[in-house]
């Protein structure tokens, strides 16, 4: 999850430039005193003055009081410092990744509003000088303000305004409610200002759930006002009352252009004016003698795809109203298309039930150096610390995995998940989620001879699937090639010289050609600064370009970097400044990560958050994952899933996604593909906070009625109806459970396509026997939990949300594995854990300290050396550090568990019961299907009982005992945390298969 893998860390220059300081001249030595409200005990306080920020994870805090955490801090001579706070185990609040700005004297933070000049709310601390006496902000007799907000959109019944008048104090948590009668759509308050001419204000609906304008608060002035989905308008006619009739015609667009890019051509214009607003503009697109074809856009710019090739056509605009009225169309521009983008290499999924595997998750550029010549260290590569380790971020890749292969077939994998494989565009993209170019593989990843087709292809010789991971929530900062790259402000100026390229015609951005540092007209220092960045000289401008969006285009902010360098709108990516259209990406940042908003709203400035309910996106994107589906890939892991409504993904992607393999392999390799989507649910309910819509198990399930058309107002009519319905109507299934002793066919008619990783156990696995009861307890609500992808630890967290990579010993890693493959769910395994590697190690810190101090270190060093598997779980031979690695007791215990689960078929695809069982950790499981039936009975680290279970002969997989039953009972004496035994039923064809591998340190 990006909002999760980046979290408090700067991961660039552009997030560095998130914890900016507002210029101010020097001043006496200040403090600021912070309150906090906040449930955590302890609680941190991480704070930057003048750019230079504690050491993580900051200051403790002390108690104020009940529900209060309180500290003072010394600003010296600033005026203001960045802060963010934090549990002191990983779990973080920055201001949904911008940080929080607070000033001196008394500053209280309480959901996520910061109120400066505060009275201390436990009666501790005295109002700071500048804050009014009053408690009441609304001074009688005056000017006014009369403030209505449309509460349609966010469903609120109740709406209150929390506000502070120009000059004086903000009203108390939650503010005043809006009651005044109006219309209802919309809720209505008059505010007397007295002398003020003005006020700031956020809006809730008393439970909790604000609209703080993305932490900025709304700035209102005196008379009619609206705020409406974020936009104010000042000096508006009271909405509830019917405007004249508005026949004024926009004016017309000027300066289009048309620039063609192989069988693309992007055309872009200036806006025209109208006396209430565009709504939007007309295209004519005319080829040879054909008739025009009138396309519609929302914004100055429109991607044109799918043209013929080295063909002309003719383009002209014209803009319209909400009325009706359209301006005259612009002076035809024409354009020449270049030729046809070449076909993509195919391959073939190999097929099967995807319950069958046990996957490998590898960070492809942390796994294994099979070539340097295309390692990278990026613009980061000395601030962070990797230069000192010679340890470039992109240092893995592909033909890394190939010379691994038999590495992790001789573990017992055959399915390997790998980090997206797109061509990314950021400054510490190594992780491969900052996707630029959805088109291409990243060049940083491949060499001649081991391409992303050489993997599949070479992996599915031995038998190994390869799983890909995508993302359709997001793309670059930058946009997305082929779809909307925004232009940005530069200036090769002495401050900024060292960052921008200069810019050479026809080149584009290839991160495999960095600057080397050397460049005659940079000094010393910037070329410090330069070294690592690839060529950015396609991105920026100086001067306004036709088409540009962005408001305030190049002018100062009144914000500096932390090297005190002017920062200038438009210069770096933000949903709010018009840079990216809204046709093309959302136009706000999360407020509430349990809220609507989390599903339309951007995670970080690194995240570019697709509008995926517009028609070019979706298609943009379902090509894009064609193309891979076409090399052969065996199945998608869908990166923030939860972040695009589920009613998008079942009108769009899983129908697109499965038609399209069906029609290209057939019916059953479209059931073979295994799509598993990480819908991130950090609690430990059943239920994501009693929030169906944030929950996992949620998107198992199709629609259950229709919705409107339009997929944007269908995902906020999904949202509310699933909302309203609540958890305890929502559907359930038995598709993971036995009745009694006996398999059933599962149901799954109403399944979406859509499996999940099952975030309740990994929630839950700092002990196994918790996150066996967590996973039982969600699996009704499940379509089928069977499929759900099961993993301790991953590139983002451990259990409970911790940011650091599990520890919690030899031997409970090894009962999480023996309950892993052996309960339902198919068995995930981050790189590295088969030996504890970078075990309590904090997993992410982006480039403020080195790769190799986290858990996404460099694993190569472990697996030097030659290695053959003969089998899944069998290595034949090995030599150098590799069969050191290969020696350790995880590894022993990991490989027979694959060896058991593969000869087992009730262990991968089987239906469980614990219905007459006693023990920690037991269960049955059955699996039959045809001539195949197969009853196994299993404990982990403990004693266990089964009664009324058929009689016969049982014999153990791990021992070879057999037991027979006559009774209908069969009891287990076991000890030894993460020992086990699986007691198969002695069947008429389906003979139990007796001991399977050799004993290790912990099956025996």
């Amino acid at each position: 999850m990006k909002r999760r893998r980046i979290g408090l860390l700067l991961l660039t220059v552009a997030a560095a430039l998130l914890s900016l300081i507002p210029f101010t001249p020097a001043s006496a030595a200040a403090t600021a005193t912070v309150y906090y409200k906040t449930s955590w005990n302890p609680a941190n306080i991480h704070y930057g003055i003048n750019g230079t920020w504690t050491a993580v994870p900051g200051v403790a805090m002390d108690t104020a009081c009940a529900g209060w955490k309180k500290k003072t801090v010394d600003l010296g001579t600033a005026t203001t410092f960045q802060v963010t706070f934090n549990n002191a185990s990983g779990t973080w609040d920055n201001n949904n990744g911008r940080d929080y700005t607070i000033g001196t004297g008394v500053t209280t933070v309480q959901d996520g509003v910061v109120t400066g000049n505060a009275v201390a709310p436990c009666g501790t601390a005295s109002p700071s000088p500048s804050a009014s006496p009053s408690a009441s902000p609304s001074p009688t007799g005056g000017t006014t303000a009369t403030v209505f907000y449309y509460r349609k959109t966010k469903g609120w019944s109740t709406v209150n305004i929390h506000y502070q008048p120009a000059g004086g104090s903000w009203t108390s948590v939650p503010g005043v409610v809006m009651g005044e009668e109006t219309c209802a759509d919309w809720a209505k308050k008059t505010i007397d200002l007295g002398s003020a001419t003005g006020l700031k204000a956020a809006f809730n609906n008393g439970s909790g759930t604000w609209d703080n304008n993305n932490g900025a608060d709304y700035t209102i002035g005196l008379g009619v006002t609206t705020v409406r989905d974020g936009v104010v308008r000042a000096d508006a006619p009271a909405p509830c009352v019917p405007e004249p009739p508005d026949e004024t015609a926009p004016s017309v667009p000027t300066e289009l252009t048309a620039t063609a890019t192989g069988t693309t051509v992007r055309i872009a214009w200036k806006a025209s004016t109208d006396n209430v607003a565009v709504t939007g503009y007309e295209i004519s697109r005319v080829k040879g003698s054909e008739e025009p074809l009138v396309r519609q856009a929302g914004s100055v710019t429109y991607n044109d795809s799918g043209l013929d090739a080295q063909t002309t056509y003719t383009y002209k605009v014209r803009a319209f109203d909400a009325a009706g009225n359209t301006s005259a169309y612009t002076a035809a521009v024409s354009v020449k298309t270049g030729d046809a983008p070449q076909p993509p290499t195919e391959g073939a999924p190999l097929g099967g039930d995807p319950r069958d595997d046990t996957i490998y998750f590898v960070m492809t550029a942390r796994f294994y150096d099979g070539d340097t010549a295309n390692d990278r260290g990026g613009g980061q590569h000395t601030k962070s610390g990797n230069a000192a380790n010679d340890d470039p971020m992109f240092r893995g890749d592909f033909k890394g995995l190939i010379d691994k292969l038999d590495y992790i077939k001789g573990l017992g994998f055959s399915a390997i998940w790998i980090t997206p494989v797109v061509l990314n565009r950021s400054d510490y993209d190594y992780h491969g989620y900052h996707g630029w170019d959805f088109y291409r593989i990243d060049t940083r990843l491949e060499t001649p001879g081991a391409t992303y087709q050489d993997l599949i292809n070479k992996a599915h010789a031995k038998g190994i699937k390869i799983f890909q991971d995508v993302v359709y929530n997001h793309s670059s900062r930058w946009g997305a090639k082929g779809l909307f790259v925004p232009p940005v402000y530069g200036v090769l100026n002495e401050q900024w010289k060292w960052l921008y390229s200069k810019k050479e015609p026809g080149r584009e951005y290839d991160p495999m050609e960095e600057r080397q540092g050397d460049d005659a007209d940079l000094t010393p220092a910037q070329n410090a600064m330069a070294k690592g960045r690839p060529y950015n000289g396609d991105l920026w401008s100086t001067a306004e370009p036709a088409g540009n969006t962005c408001r305030n285009w190049g002018t100062p902010t009144g914000y500096y970097s932390p090297e005190g360098y002017t920062i200038y709108n438009c210069q770096w990516p933000s949903p709010t400044s018009g840079m990216f259209p809204a046709k093309y990406y959302h136009q706000c940042w999360i407020g509430n990560w349990e809220g609507e908003d989390s599903r339309s709203c951007w995670l970080h400035d690194d995240l570019a958050d697709f509008n995926t309910e517009n028609a070019e996106v979706q298609k943009y994107l379902i090509d894009a994952y064609n193309r891979y589906i076409d090399m052969g890939v065996d199945g998608f892991r869908v990166d923030t899933a939860v972040h695009i409504p589920r009613v998008t993904w079942n009108r769009r992607f899983l129908p697109a996604l499965y038609d399209h393999i069906t029609a290209k392999f057939g019916a059953q390799a479209a059931k073979d593909f295994y799509v598993f989507g990480e819908v991130a649910a950090f609690v430990n309910d059943k239920w994501n906070r009693g929030s169906v819509n944030h929950s996992a198990q949620f998107y198992t399930w199709k629609e259950r009625k229709e919705y409107s058309a339009d997929d944007t107002a269908a995902a906020l009519e999904q949202y509310n109806y699933e909302q309203q319905l609540g958890t305890g109507n929502q559907p359930t299934s038995t598709n993971a459970f036995l009745n009694g002793n006996a398999y059933h066919a599962p149901d799954h008619t109403k399944f979406s396509g859509m499996n999940i990783i099952d975030m309740r156990m990994h929630m839950n696995f700092s002990d196994a026997q918790n996150a066996f009861n967590n996973g039982k307890d969600s699996d009704d609500s499940t379509n089928d939990a069977t499929y759900n992808a099961v993993y301790v630890d991953s590139h983002d967290y451990g259990p409970n949300k911790s940011g650091f990579r599990y520890s919690g010993g030899t031997d409970a890693w090894a009962e999480n594995m023996s309950l892993m493959w052996t309960f339902r769910g198919i068995p995930t395994l981050y790189y590295g854990s088969e030996i504890e590697f970078q075990k309590g190690k904090q997993i992410d810190c982006g480039p403020t300290c080195p790769l190799a101090n986290t858990g996404r270190a460099y694993y190569g060093g472990n697996i030097e050396g030659d290695v053959t598997a003969s089998g899944f779980g069998v290595v034949s031979s090995a030599s150098g550090a590799v069969a050191n690695t290969l020696s350790q007791p995880l590894v022993k215990h990991v490989q027979r568990l694959n060896q058991i689960r593969r000869a087992i078929p009730a262990l991968r695809k089987g239906q469980y019961s614990t219905e007459n069982v006693s023990g920690q950790i037991a269960y049955k499981r059955r699996f039959t299907d045809g001539s195949v039936d197969s009853f196994v009975l299993v404990t982990v680290s403990g004693n266990a009982t089964f009664t009324g279970i058929p009689n016969g002969t049982y014999v153990d997989a791990v021992t070879g005992d057999s037991k027979t039953v006559t009774g209908g009972t069969l009891s287990i004496n076991l000890s030894g945390k993460g020992n086990m035994r699986a007691y198969v039923l002695n069947l008429s064809g389906n003979p139990a298969p007796g001991k399977i591998g050799t004993d290790g340190p912990y099956l025996k």
